[in-house]
């Protein structure tokens, strides 16, 4: 059943993929709109599991909100080091985007649509009703993904057949997530902490690039707009999962 029911994030994610393809000409919005999906995910939804499931304090401080500052912390160390070494060698000019930075940002929203899989798998475990509230959000928020899964890969520099690949590894994570539930058990408090640190590198990629991207050549009020939109939809998605 729960990899049944993955199939609806599988194909969530790749209609989310090919909106923001389609709208190329549009590529501020979708940039507004990506950063304030991917600032919802991480407020309201990430960060809030994380802080749950991990659960103790580290010397007086949650390890969610540790693990979620070295997330920050790592992205922005990678991204220097990547625009250094690209640097290094003849290519690195000012705004230049560093297209390695893009495929390790795809890889690690794979990586978390495979823990969407196993959350929808080890829910069906705890009961069918548990299971399909949990699919219900993990499906909704599927479409972000799938969309910023695309335009992160694209907006570093990358070709349009990684930005598709990426896609289509992001689209097959939440089934490959769900049917390994068969053979393996994730730790709680292990899950929470991950949720946490991808937050934390997630935050940064919002607020450090795709936002100030979105606004460079085109600050228009349409923008922000798109970008508070992104963060009500994911609250949404959020607020009906939990009532």
């Amino acid at each position: 059943m729960a990899v049944l029911v993955a199939l609806g994030a599988f194909l969530m994610t790749l209609a989310g993929g090919w909106t923001a393809q389609r709208v190329t000409d549009r590529r501020h919005l979708v940039l507004g709109l990506a950063g304030g999906l991917m600032l919802g995910v991480v407020g309201l939804d990430l960060l809030p599991e994380s802080l749950e499931a991990a659960g103790r304090k580290i010397f007086g401080v949650p390890a969610a909100l540790l693990l979620f500052v070295a997330g920050f912390l790592v992205a922005h160390l990678v991204e220097r080091l990547l625009a250094a070494r690209q640097a290094a060698h003849g290519a690195g000019e000012h705004g230049h985007r560093v297209p390695e930075v893009g495929l390790t940002a795809a890889a690690a929203m794979v990586g978390h649509s495979v823990m969407d899989g196993i959350a929808i798998g080890a829910a069906f475990q705890v009961g069918g009703g548990v299971g399909l509230s949990v699919a219900l959000a993990v499906i909704a928020h599927d479409f972000a993904d799938g969309f910023n899964t695309f335009t992160i890969t694209s907006l570093y520099g990358n070709a349009r057949r990684r930005a598709i690949a990426m896609l289509v590894a992001d689209a097959f994570a939440p089934v490959v997530g769900a049917a390994s539930t068969t053979f393996v058990t994730i730790p709680e408090q292990l899950l929470g902490g991950y949720l946490g640190f991808f937050g934390g590198a997630l935050l940064y990629l919002a607020a450090a690039e795709i936002l100030p991207e979105a606004h460079h050549e085109h600050p228009a009020r349409s923008t922000l707009l798109c970008t508070v939109a992104g963060v009500a939809f994911i609250w949404l998605v959020v607020g009906l999962s939990s009532g």
